[in-house]
C-alpha cells in the first residue's frame, strides 16, 4: 500500500521529483528518463510507470532550458522503440504459456484486455497502443506472444514510438509553462492520465456488454 502511494505521489508531483532530479544529476537526467521509458515499455511487470507525463513534464523543463528538447525527443524515442522490441522478444520466448495464468509476474487480466485490443484494430495496436497505459506495455508481450512478423511489428514499433515521444514532447514544450498549466500542474498530469486511460474502460464497457448480450440469447 505505502509503495502505491508513493507511486501516486510521484506521478501526481512529477514536476517536483524532476526538479530534484535535474538539480542533483543535471545532464544525466536524460539518461534517468531514458530508463524509465525502457522500463515502462521494456517490462510487462512494469506498467505502472508514468511513461505520458514524464515525457511530458520533462518537455516543460526543456521549455525553460533546464533540458534539451531534441535530446529528449531523441533518446525518449529510442528507449520507446528499445523497450518495445524488448518485450516482443520476451513474448516471443514465452509464447502461449502467457495465457494460462501459471506465470505469476503476468496478469491474465491485462493479458486478455490487450488480446481484445489487438482483435478490433489488429496490427495498429502497435502504434494504437503507445497512447494507452498498460495495453502500452503488454502490446508488444502479446505481439511475440503471437508470433507476429517481427518485420511488421518493427515498422509499427518504430512510428509509433517517435510519435508518442514527439506528441508528448510538444504539449509539454510549447503549453507546459503556461501560468494556469504552471498553477494547476497536479490537474493537468490527471487529466493526460484519465485521457489516456479512456480508451481502455471504453473496452472493457464494450466487451462487458457483448458479453452479456452473448449470455441473454
Amino acid at each position: 500500500m505505502e509503495l502505491i502511494l508513493q507511486l501516486m505521489d510521484f506521478v501526481l508531483h512529477v514536476d517536483v521529483y524532476l526538479t530534484e532530479i535535474i538539480a542533483q544529476y543535471g545532464a544525466w537526467t536524460l539518461g534517468i528518463l531514458f530508463f524509465v521509458i525502457f522500463m515502462e515499455t521494456g517490462f510487462v511487470v512494469t506498467p505502472f510507470l508514468p511513461g505520458d507525463s514524464l515525457i511530458f513534464a520533462a518537455a516543460t523543463f526543456a521549455a525553460r532550458g533546464a533540458l534539451n528538447p531534441w535530446a529528449i525527443f531523441i533518446l525518449l524515442s529510442l528507449a520507446a522503440i528499445a523497450g518495445d522490441t524488448a518485450n516482443y522478444w520476451i513474448g516471443h520466448r514465452i509464447g502461449a504459456r502467457a495465457y494460462t495464468g501459471q506465470i505469476k509476474w503476468i496478469k491474465k487480466e491485462y493479458m486478455e484486455r490487450t488480446h481484445r485490443f489487438f482483435e478490433k484494430h489488429g496490427g495498429k495496436t502497435i502504434f494504437l497502443a503507445r497512447f494507452v497505459p498498460i495495453v502500452r506495455t503488454f502490446a508488444p508481450f502479446v505481439a511475440g506472444v503471437s508470433r507476429m512478423s517481427y518485420g511488421f511489428f518493427i515498422r509499427w514499433n518504430v512510428i509509433g514510438g517517435i510519435s508518442w515521444v514527439a506528441i508528448f514532447t510538444a504539449l509539454g514544450y510549447f503549453f507546459g509553462n503556461i501560468p494556469f498549466v504552471q498553477k494547476n500542474f497536479e490537474l493537468v498530469i490527471v487529466a493526460i492520465i484519465l485521457i489516456s486511460v479512456v480508451p481502455v474502460f471504453v473496452e472493457a464497457w464494450k466487451a462487458r456488454r457483448e458479453l452479456q448480450m452473448s449470455q441473454g440469447q
